[in-house]
């Protein structure tokens, strides 16, 4: 412990940015983005220890306000970076939502073939649904089977 407050007396802006590389280390192992802004104060504490020389308690303090504070104001006004604004990536099956096809026979009881996305698909309907070739759009995916409505033209 004695090295280290000897190193600390004459370099105490390397102690500062090994704990910032050691903070961002852990936060790039780990991912939950809570590490990035102590990483970030200590390196900033680092800075104006090596400026000013405030002194370890002055230092200590100030990372920790620069810690709680640019924490709470990035969770606070930054928006979430994976925050999901479509379909789920890992369901392809999703990505049909929305695309137009043609019925590939005569629905019967509102159960049928279509034809979407160069694929010959299981399809539901609630509408009736009669002449083959005919265009519809999937509004949902229940498992395998595409729900589908006629297009009006």
């Amino acid at each position: 412990m004695h090295a280290v407050a000897g190193f600390y007396a004459l370099q105490p802006f390397w102690l500062w940015l090994g704990l910032a590389a050691l903070f961002l280390a852990i936060e790039v192992a780990s991912g939950t983005g809570w590490l990035l802004w102590p990483a970030a104060s200590a390196f900033v504490v680092g800075l104006l220890a090596q400026a000013i020389h405030p002194g370890f308690v002055l230092e200590l303090g100030l990372f920790a306000v620069l810690t709680i504070a640019s924490t709470y104001l990035a969770r606070r006004f930054l928006p979430p970076v994976l925050e999901a604004k479509g379909p789920d990536l890992n369901d392809p099956l999703q990505r049909l939502v929305g695309q137009r096809g043609q019925v590939l026979s005569a629905f019967e009881q509102g159960r049928g073939r279509v034809f979407v996305d160069g694929k010959d698909w299981a399809a539901e309907t609630d509408e009736p649904l009669s002449a083959a070739s005919q265009e519809v759009v999937v509004t949902a995916v229940a498992g395998a089977v595409l729900k589908v409505r006629p297009i009006a033209t």
